[in-house]
């Protein structure tokens, strides 16, 4: 029997700024600690990790400032909090790793998207530099001239 090719619709969300704000340097991939309401309410979409941030306390991994909207049919018998504090799951290397880049390099830990891997939510996350803004300006001319390099090959070969 051939298997499935992957699809590329697996993205619920995506936080656009992160890599216009910050410099990311490494990346990880996290399980999220979600509770029954919050998977159905992330399967219809109505989830933003835009604002959100990645903290370290005790040895483990939390992000705060994921925003999920719970559904009126979903959670009739749950007090649901749509901006709790939820627990990553990561492996004790990550964690030292993700700690070691915060403390001795004076990193930040971000958010990037958050994507199906089977059946399990995902959370990549990266850590990050802050760019100032000549940096910034650096991003946004190399990505106008990959752009007006792209239309003139495509004018050149007519």
């Amino acid at each position: 029997m051939a298997k499935k090719p992957n699809k590329s619709d697996n993205t619920i969300a995506k936080n656009r700024t992160a890599r216009h704000e910050f410099a990311i340097q490494d990346d990880y991939e996290a399980g999220l600690q979600l509770q029954g309401w919050e998977v159905k309410a992330i399967r219809n979409g109505k989830v933003n990790i835009a604002e959100s941030y990645v903290f370290l306390r005790d040895g483990e991994a939390f992000i705060s400032g994921v925003t999920i909207t719970p559904l009126n049919a979903a959670s009739t018998h749950v007090v649901a909090d749509p901006t709790r504090t939820r627990k990553l799951l990561l492996n004790r290397k990550e964690i030292d790793k993700l700690m070691g880049a915060v403390n001795r390099e004076g990193q930040t830990i971000v958010a990037l998207s958050m994507y199906w891997k089977a059946s399990w939510v995902k959370l990549k996350i990266g850590t990050a530099r802050g760019k100032k803004l000549h940096d910034k300006r650096a991003d946004s001319k190399s990505r106008d001239w990959d752009r007006d390099k792209q239309r003139i090959m495509k004018h050149s070969t007519r």
